[in-house]
């Protein structure tokens, strides 16, 4: 599996659960996380035996790692050390909540090598947060962008919510313009979506929950992409801004369809042919990683029907959109072959554009991405065209 250069290690720790929150996620405690870490492990080794494995980027989500302690935290960073060529890793990133770490921490980030910081602001609104479920406080985020600034991180990504519960524009405006002050390379930011086991679906379901009205959403958007724009900021996703060179190419791995190892409660993993799901729940996850090193939940043969579908799916997110040549090399016929009387329709209707070499969204077509998607669904008739393709 010498193609396969991303892996994403879930950390499922939290001091505090957010409202919104649908990952694999408990609350610390100090006695299962290093159960966990020492099942977590066992896993990696199994899935890859040795040492200094090359890998382009690694990624370390949760949950929240640095709820893990120091000691913790430096068990963990200290084997991925072993584990991979860190120095030859273009993109080491962790996540981290404002107040979180402490200098402390952020010396331990740098000295394993850490080169990228995904930092989980939400909203830089004190009343806005506390609804959210977040523990910290806007003062907090000031202290820790201060605080990896001190310790010479330059590559942070900064996370936004919009679209929340009785947010308006102006309010958005206002928490995307002080999230711009910190002058980060890269920013993501999302509209709230309401999603099952949660505690705002649950009120949600009540109708205690109260979002924007859709055309206050649609104007977030709007603010979101000409704000960035004009700080130099460059939309490369429908989510996603950076300043060019500083895009996550972790997540560029996800959006391009390549293959990545998931490890951890919950993880997936994406290797050829198959797509791989995790257990979940954490004694389980942790007795069956310590027992062969093998915690699956389920393993899914992707065929090639769902590997074109993904490569529309995810490719179009990518504001430069679907490579001709780079589907055509891929699967082995071009996509208007398949697409073409899908891709004539979005045209017409103002959500794709198409030049001699990409299909990508319109502004339009970025506003109504799900619309777009669904229809490049395959039906039967596809095998007629791929049945000499080989995946």
């Amino acid at each position: 599996m010498n193609d396969i250069r991303s892996v994403y290690i879930h950390i499922p720790f939290c001091r505090q659960i957010c409202h919104y929150c649908d990952f694999v996620k408990f609350f610390y405690n100090e006695q299962s996380a290093t159960a966990y870490l020492k099942a977590l492990i066992q896993e990696i080794n199994v899935s890859l035996p040795g040492t200094n494995h090359k890998m382009k980027t690694i990624y370390i989500g949760g949950g929240t790692p640095t709820a893990l302690n120091m000691e913790q935290l430096k068990t963990l960073l200290r084997f991925l050390n072993k584990k991979f060529d860190i120095i030859g890793c273009d993109e080491f990133s962790i996540e981290v909540n404002p107040g979180d770490i402490d200098e402390e921490k952020t010396r331990l980030l740098k000295h394993y090598g850490i080169n990228r910081i995904s930092f989980g602001v939400q909203v830089m609104d004190d009343v806005m947060l506390e609804k959210l479920g977040r523990v910290h406080r806007v003062k907090d985020v000031y202290d820790t962008v201060h605080l990896l600034k001190k310790h010479h991180f330059s590559n942070i990504s900064l996370d936004l919510i919009y679209a929340l519960p009785h947010q308006s524009v102006e309010q958005f405006r206002t928490s995307l313009q002080d999230a711009l002050s910190f002058g980060l390379p890269h920013y993501s930011t999302y509209a709230l979506q309401i999603e099952p086991k949660t505690v705002f679906y649950q009120k949600h379901k009540k109708g205690q929950l109260h979002r924007p009205a859709e055309e206050d959403e649609v104007t977030m958007y709007e603010i979101l992409q000409s704000t960035m724009k004009s700080k130099g900021i460059k939309q490369y996703e429908i989510s996603n801004f950076a300043v060019p060179g500083f895009e996550s190419k972790h997540n560029l791995t996800y959006w391009s369809n390549n293959y990545y190892y998931g490890f951890g409660a919950g993880a997936h993993g994406y290797l050829p042919g198959e797509r791989m799901t995790n257990i979940r729940p954490l004694p389980a996850y942790v007795k069956q990683a310590l027992e062969n090193g093998r915690p699956v939940l389920k393993v899914d043969d992707i065929s090639m029907k769902e590997r074109i579908e993904e490569e529309m799916f995810l490719g179009l997110r990518k504001i430069k959109g679907i490579d001709k040549v780079h589907f055509q090399n891929r699967f082995g016929f071009k996509v208007k072959e398949l697409y073409e009387k899908e891709i004539d329709e979005l045209i017409h209707t103002g959500l794709l554009q198409e030049n001699e070499t990409t299909i990508k969204l319109t502004d339009r077509g970025l506003l109504l991405g799900n619309r777009v998607f669904e229809k490049f669904l395959l039906d039967k008739n596809y095998k007629q065209l791929v049945k000499t393709t080989k995946l």
